[in-house]
């Protein structure tokens, strides 16, 4: 599993690294892999145009000698140092001896830009006169490929905030460890595809990780799987409690997505019982969640309204001594003081599911720029998983680990989409996986499916979990 640190410990590790080193080994490292990137970008080398925005200290000193690299190899090197008086003179004098030119404005077409002005100390937007200088340059060349260097600038590298005037990397090439910032919120829209240039950094990290990346292999080392001696009820039994009269099809959507996990069976409660039994007939549908029969774990909550039978719903199913997955309208009843005491006491595992307004309800305030550090703020306080939604889902765990899960799509920003993802959440559990693993396996498979609907046309949460099955099948072809 991949991980993302800090700007302190990145900077504590450069420090310990460097002094391995002989002097400058460590940038020159930084900008060949840099050098290397941007000449697979470019349609061919030799002859191409490249322009570098360059800033103050290493990471202009970076971006100056990979184009130095670039021009040895015949490219047009042109850069535009936005503060001449900070410049790393080291890589300018290397630019100027491959034979780039150095000047403060440059006219006509480039293949490339290298967006070199901020690095990971960056702080804030990009400033005044600068901003101006770097929006003048992004009008002119607008389609023109732009590769950052370590993170856009603009980007806040531990949280992903963009607060001011931020560049729009197509590519960003980051080098030792990937950083936080690149993965969640607006950072991680501005930064494109991010490439990882190993520098040896990695045995000179102190402390945890800010946050974990999971992918396919990690997924698919968790994922249950059924044995020739399980049956229907040891693969785990998985309980539905949502929908209503006024949302039936939270609960057909829902039940979808628990019936596209792992668990051997799936048992429906609420209101929507009679469309759940048309709709999937191997489901054991009730009316109540007092009816419904053992299982291993529910999900709760999507479409079941916030009225006095749902409360009683909600307080049977966390009564339950068995891991719960609390959706939507759980999660506004959790806000009643009423229900407090019911979450607090509970001994099973819970996760919750919060959109951004619903996140807002529980926490008190809204995620903010840092989502990490407010999920993770969360799950301590209430001492449950949650699963922030996003195109960044997080998922934060009361310890303090936090996973940012990479498979997400704009595609999954429609109604009931939500609802698919905790019906499959709950299966998990119900299989048997620990809570974070669970939030975590959901997330990123609920992202395939997601990516796999959008493939054909916009995408319905009808689409989503139709895909729900070819995603699961990808883990294990």
């Amino acid at each position: 599993m991949r991980a993302a640190w800090r700007v302190a410990q990145v900077r504590a590790a450069e420090e310990a690294l460097m002094k391995t080193l002989p002097g400058g080994a460590l940038m020159q490292r930084a900008a060949a892999g840099l050098a290397r990137r941007c000449a697979q970008t470019l349609p061919k080398v030799y002859g191409s145009r490249v322009l570098l925005l360059v800033g103050p200290g290493n990471n202009g000193g970076d971006a100056l000698y990979a184009g130095a690299f670039l021009a040895r190899r015949g490219a047009h090197v042109s850069a535009l140092v936005l503060d001449p008086s900070r410049v790393h003179t080291g890589a300018l004098a290397a630019l100027q001896a491959a034979g780039g030119v150095v000047g403060s404005s440059f006219a006509g077409g480039f293949d490339l830009v290298v967006d070199g002005i901020l690095g990971i100390g960056g702080r804030g937007g990009l400033r005044e006169p600068v901003a101006s200088r770097v929006a003048d340059v992004a009008g002119a060349l607008r389609g023109t490929p732009v590769i950052a260097v370590d993170v856009p600038s603009g980007v806040d590298a531990d949280t992903g905030a963009v607060t001011g005037m931020a560049i729009h990397a197509d590519i960003t090439v980051t080098f030792g460890v990937l950083k936080p910032g690149l993965l969640v919120g607006a950072g991680a829209v501005h930064s494109g595809l991010v490439e990882l240039v190993d520098i040896g950094l990695t045995p000179f990290l102190t402390g945890d990780p800010a946050c974990y990346v999971p992918d396919a292999a990690d997924v698919a080392a968790w994922w249950p799987r059924p044995t020739a001696d399980d049956n229907k009820y040891s693969r785990g039994v998985v309980g539905v409690a949502t929908g209503s009269d006024e949302y039936p099809g939270a609960a057909v959507l829902s039940v979808a997505g628990a019936l596209a996990g792992p668990a051997g069976l799936v048992r429906y409660a609420g209101g929507a019982a009679p469309l759940v039994r048309t709709q999937h007939p191997t489901v054991i549908a009730s009316d109540r969640v007092a009816d419904a029969g053992r299982v291993q774990a529910w999900t709760c909550g999507s479409g079941m309204g916030t009225d006095e039978r749902a409360y009683a719903e909600l307080r049977t199913v966390l009564g339950a001594p068995v891991p719960a997955c609390l959706d939507a309208s759980a999660l506004t009843l959790l806000v009643d003081a009423r229900m407090a005491d019911w979450l607090r006491d509970r001994d099973a595992p819970t996760v919750v599911t919060p959109h951004d307004g619903e996140f807002q309800r529980l926490a008190g305030g809204a995620p903010g720029d840092d989502r990490m550090a407010a999920a993770a703020h969360l799950a301590e306080r209430i001492d449950c998983v949650v699963l922030l939604k996003g195109n960044r889902t997080i998922v934060a765990t009361p310890d303090g680990r936090v996973y940012v899960n990479p498979t997400g799509t704009p595609a999954l920003a429609t109604g009931g989409t939500g609802d698919v993802l905790a019906g499959l959440l709950g299966s998990l559990l119900a299989a048997g996986l620990p809570a974070e693993q669970a939030a975590v396996g959901a997330a990123f498979t609920h992202g395939l499916a997601g990516r796999l609907a959008a493939t054909t046309g916009p995408v319905t949460a009808a689409d989503v979990a139709t895909h729900l099955r070819e995603a699961v099948s990808t883990l294990h072809p």
